[in-house]
């Protein structure tokens, strides 16, 4: 685990708690999140295109099974339904800006129903640029919106009309190992959104990525 972004993401948990320390909680999370698309983008300039879809611990446990293109779309697929489906209740930038054909994508979902082999014929399928191009598209919306939430907004709720327009965009596989997304993310507030799909869900992908780069370069 990478001590700087585990502290980090205790601290600005601790100050988003509190009404006087919530800017600095929001500087925080904005910092984290910069350190961790560093990462991200070190992938983009390091990798070769066939390694984003090399899936070395096929059979393991964990996050680390997965490969790295998809990994990247899950996070961000995830970031965009939560900002502007559940807390902003807007259009998907997804959808706005047309990015299932531009990337390639035979899927609109977060991908947790795909398994093992599907997963890697999944990011052999993803034009590369185009998903980094909205996966930036995603950051900035997100955070647009994150400047604009109040101490006050931490404590919403997402709203029943909100969960429906989620479960009408078919944006979450009906599928056991995914449709759980809808309850455990219309179960929490802003704050508790913000505390797992903005910052820890990033965090638990990333370490993973990093795992699956050391793997390969190996």
């Amino acid at each position: 685990m990478n001590k700087d972004w585990s502290e980090l993401n205790k601290t600005m948990q601790l100050q988003l708690k509190k009404k006087d320390t919530y800017n600095d909680g929001i500087a925080s999370l904005f910092e984290l999140r910069k350190q961790l698309w560093d990462t991200i983008l070190s992938y983009k300039a390091e990798l070769k295109r066939e390694e984003f879809d090399s899936i070395p611990f096929i059979n393991a446990d964990g996050y680390h099974s997965k490969t790295i293109a998809y990994s990247l779309w899950h996070v961000f697929r995830i970031e965009d339904i939560c900002a502007h489906t559940l807390i902003k209740g807007d259009e998907q930038v997804f959808f706005d800006k047309g990015y299932q054909e531009r990337i390639g994508s035979p899927i609109i979902t977060t991908g947790n129903e795909l398994f093992k082999e599907e997963i890697a014929e999944f990011s052999k399928q993803l034009d590369l640029d185009e998903l980094y191009s909205y996966m930036s598209d995603v950051k900035k919306s997100s955070e647009k919106i994150l400047k604009r939430i109040s101490f006050e907004d931490m404590k919403s709720k997402v709203s029943e009309d909100r969960r429906k327009d989620l479960e009408n965009l078919g944006v979450v596989s009906e599928d056991e190992s995914a449709v759980w997304l809808i309850d455990y993310w219309c179960k929490k507030d802003v704050r508790g959104l913000i505390q797992m799909p903005f910052s820890r869900h990033w965090i638990m992908h990333i370490e993973a990525c990093e795992r699956i780069r050391h793997k390969i370069s190996v």
